[in-house]
């Protein structure tokens, strides 16, 4: 039996990267889950996969309804919903303050504002009311760059510091019924895009960056972390067995520490 055996699960931006990670994780640990996204393609993709498992619903995170119509499958389908996870997000591919220009600056900031925070607050509040009946949780996807500078320009960097208030202020609202968590994680290979105002949509982080290599080159475990290996904490907050953690954030960036030279022969 799997940590979340029987647990209904609405996972945002869940159809590739990170989010199909966290999706495919949670099937195999028990849980019914409800993968939403934009991309139709990618949703008929991970439902074929996954047989049964999973429903999906195409849509919008930054709008409401689209986000009340989610809730509603995982109510319909699975008869609750036990954990939100807020994961959609945007890139602003380390765009910097002084090299974009004013219009790109404004427009973007709207856009990846948008996805990456107002998309978190009204998928919390479409799903608030269920995670009430359930006693459940909400874990959101945070990364470095909500504790520190250089893992994104100043929008992506504003944004998920901003995102973590917003893990604080809801784990104060929202208590004593419904646990809100994060997970932190630092760069990873995905196809992460940018905002469309930016000319970012088309263009993914593996597109843009060596990143595999810098992974290897930068972090402490000298090693390129897959999206697979950044689940297992997203599994521990939404399981019971953290049933008194709420306002937390599970930091697994390995940037930023201090490396050691590997031992001499």
């Amino acid at each position: 039996m799997g940590w979340l055996e029987g647990s209904a699960v609405l996972v945002t931006g869940g159809a590739s990267g990170l989010g199909r990670a966290i999706v495919e994780r949670f099937v195999d640990e028990g849980a019914r889950v409800v993968v939403f996204d934009r991309s139709k393609d990618k949703l008929d993709g991970i439902a074929a996969d996954l047989k049964g498992a999973v429903r999906t619903v195409s849509g919008d995170v930054t709008s409401f309804a689209d986000n009340v119509r989610a809730c509603t499958v995982a109510e319909e389908e699975f008869g609750g919903l036990d954990t939100f996870v807020g994961n959609a997000g945007l890139w602003d591919f380390n765009r910097s303050l002084l090299d974009t220009p004013a219009d790109a600056l404004a427009d973007g900031f709207d856009e990846l504002f948008a996805v990456n925070v107002k998309g978190y607050l009204l998928g919390a509040k479409a799903a608030a009311p269920l995670l009430r009946r359930a006693s459940g949780s909400i874990v959101f996807t945070l990364s470095n760059a909500a504790f520190y500078p250089g893992g994104g320009g100043p929008m992506y960097t504003a944004a998920k510091h901003a995102a973590l208030g917003l893990v604080r202020q809801l784990a104060y609202e929202l208590a004593p019924y419904t646990r809100v968590n994060a997970v932190a994680p630092g760069g990873l290979a995905t196809d992460l895009r940018g905002p469309d105002a930016m000319g970012l949509a088309d263009r993914s982080l593996t597109q843009e960056l060596p990143i595999n290599q810098i992974l290897t080159e930068h972090s402490a475990l000298r090693r390129a972390v897959r999206p697979q290996d950044a689940v297992g904490p997203y599994v521990l907050l939404a399981s019971r067995e953290s049933v008194i953690t709420t306002g937390t954030v599970i930091d697994i960036s390995t940037f930023g520490i201090p490396q050691r030279r590997p031992p001499a022969d």
